[in-house]
């Protein structure tokens, strides 16, 4: 009976991954080849249209952009506050804040930032006053360039908490025996550090791309779905009340679940390669 147990609660987790996971992925392809005929392609092929490749390209630079700058930064801050001469207090402060701000978004990080780098934004005109007027210079809070900066919010904590696992798991002794072979720090990190965590980077990329990729609430807030992403466009065609679409929005979905099934497989396989070195 006990060893009973834990099965049962496999099971529930099962079922409950397929009511609410399998079920509507299934329902969403199926609605996107169904018309008022029957069977169709016709709004799968609509995903070739210029504004829907558009969103593919303006959502795929927006989260590599941000998920590169959350793995180097994010990574670079771990690092610092694992160090043993790291300040007293430091390291946790950092995490504490990370684990905070990793989950901050929606409409409440969009008019943070739009208090703060917006056109009227308390950073933009302390900025103008000492003579650099950042929008004149090209920048806006509200194209690609400004929400990954936004994003990076975010991203960069999430990347603290992900990473900080496998930086504490870099063993002492690989550090000492390339000290006693005569390598430099950097060599250490070019040699040794760097291509133990190189999976554990990857797959920090693949999950902080897939973050960035699914994410709604913040776009919208900030541009108002002028900017063509793909969360934007399956929202617009939801809600849109002369364009509404649930077919075209189900495509969307369904392209959207194909880039995420991929990330997950590749971070799942980035994963079980980064556990040989823990053996």
């Amino acid at each position: 009976m006990r060893l009973a147990v834990p099965y049962f609660f496999i099971a529930a987790f099962v079922a409950f991954a397929a009511l609410f996971m399998l079920a509507p992925t299934a329902m969403l392809a199926a609605q996107s080849v169904s018309g008022e005929h029957g069977f169709t392609l016709e709004y799968l092929e609509a995903l070739g249209e210029y504004r829907y490749l558009v969103a593919f390209r303006n959502s795929i630079q927006l989260s590599a952009a941000s998920a590169l700058v959350g793995v180097i930064a994010g990574g670079l801050i771990a690092h610092t506050v694992l160090k043993p001469s790291a300040p007293e207090g430091l390291r946790s402060a950092v995490t504490s804040f990370s684990a905070v701000a990793a989950n901050f978004g929606g409409v409440p990080l969009a008019f943070g930032f739009v208090a703060t780098l917006g056109s009227l934004g308390l950073l933009t005109q302390a900025l103008k006053n000492l003579g650099i007027d950042i929008y004149a210079m090209g920048f806006t809070l509200y194209s690609i360039t400004g929400l990954t900066v936004v994003y990076c919010y975010f991203q960069i904590p999430l990347m603290v908490v992900i990473i900080t696992p496998a930086l504490q798991s870099l063993r002492v002794e690989w550090r000492e025996a390339c000290e006693n072979l005569g390598a430099t720090p950097g060599q250490y990190w070019r040699m040794v550090g760097l291509p133990v965590l190189l999976p554990s980077l990857f797959s920090s990329f693949i999950l902080l791309f897939g973050s960035a990729f699914s994410a709604y609430a913040t776009a919208y807030a900030l541009t108002s779905g002028n900017l063509a992403l793909l969360t934007t466009e399956i929202g617009n065609v939801l809600s849109g009340d002369v364009m509404s679409s649930p077919q075209t929005g189900a495509a969307l979905s369904v392209g959207m679940i194909v880039v995420m099934v991929a990330v997950l497989g590749l971070s799942s396989a980035a994963s079980r390669r980064a556990s040989r070195w823990h053996k």
